[in-house]
């Protein structure tokens, strides 16, 4: 089963936890680094993509904090491809010391992606992606002076929060570049946060103002690149029916039709389960292969003894 073409989806939390600084990021990827290595022992294909949520939010209120007339901030797209280069960056050197510590003669590298959804998606005229952080109301109306275009609603009685669309993607501009990767025997960071949400207009692809979900995302590559597996990292080892509840049932072998019927019984959360298992749906749909939803640190579980959440048509 070795040689197969595998993409890894981290979550943005899997980086950040509490503390926000460059310092704890960067340990915090060092030891994603070592589990995903025994991917590579395996002599598995890996290609890494991840989520940014906690560090664009955190970056976009840097933004706003310093944001004038003659210095403003910047919009979300080139946002996105900002944290891609961070945390790309992190990741690169974390896997890199990790190979080298290992004597494997690979190397990873970071690709900033664009990844293009359709200009006409119905997410645009709904914005519901909550993004940064949470204002009072008086806070709103001076935002406002700066950035009228942007849409705030109330959010459970915590405040008010920017929302944005999240349209679906259709395309990963790099994918044929990440596939080049892959075959001269590198790792690519790629998809960071979703990728950069482009739209076409005639032969240009231009930045919008969106979030692209990075579950979505990592589906569409695996797909543009004819990966043999997708897994999707989470914060627990297998995805749950019932969850949190006396009667909760883990799921382990599933079929699509039984997790679309899970779906239609509002067994997952909106917000966190439910993208990764319809990703992970669309990926077995497609007849790439199989998906998995596990956790980081049930890997090495999954490698040795098929733990976790497997999806299968």
């Amino acid at each position: 089963m070795a040689n197969r073409k595998i993409v890894v989806a981290l979550g943005g939390n899997a980086i950040l936890s509490k503390d926000a600084s460059a310092e704890a990021q960067q340990a915090a990827l060092r030891e994603t680094a070592k589990t995903l290595v025994s991917l590579v022992k395996e002599n598995e294909k890996l290609i890494i993509t991840h989520g940014n949520g906690p560090q664009v939010g955190n970056l976009l209120l840097q933004q706003m904090i310093g944001s004038t007339k003659s210095n403003p901030a910047m919009p979300i797209d080139t946002a996105v491809s900002m944290t891609e280069g961070s945390i790309g960056y992190w990741m690169q050197n974390a896997m890199d010391d990790v190979l080298e510590d290992e004597g494997i003669d690979k190397s990873a590298a970071t690709v900033v992606t664009q990844v293009e959804v359709d200009a006409n998606d119905s997410a645009f005229q709904n914005p519901s992606k909550p993004i940064g952080p949470f204002y009072e109301k008086e806070d709103i109306n001076k935002i406002r002076e700066l950035h009228p275009e942007y849409i705030y609603v109330e959010d459970a009685g915590r405040g008010y929060r920017r929302v944005v669309p999240s349209p679906k993607p259709v395309n990963v501009r790099e994918y044929q570049v990440i596939n080049s990767l892959v075959d001269n025997n590198v790792i690519p960071i790629s998809v960071g946060g979703g990728g950069v949400p482009v739209v076409r207009e005639g032969n240009h692809l231009i930045g919008c103002e969106a979030v692209i979900d990075k579950d979505f995302a990592s589906e569409k590559l695996a797909e543009l690149i004819k990966a043999d597996l997708l897994i999707i990292l989470t914060a627990v080892d297998n995805v749950y029916i019932n969850f949190n509840k006396p009667d909760q049932k883990k799921l382990e072998n599933v079929t699509v039709e039984e997790l679309e019927n899970y779906i239609n019984e509002n067994q997952f959360a909106k917000g966190s389960m439910l993208p990764k298992v319809q990703a992970a749906i669309n990926f077995v749909n497609n007849g790439c292969g199989e998906a998995v939803v596990t956790s980081l640190k049930n890997i090495n579980n999954f490698l040795q003894k098929g733990s976790g959440t497997i999806i299968t048509k």
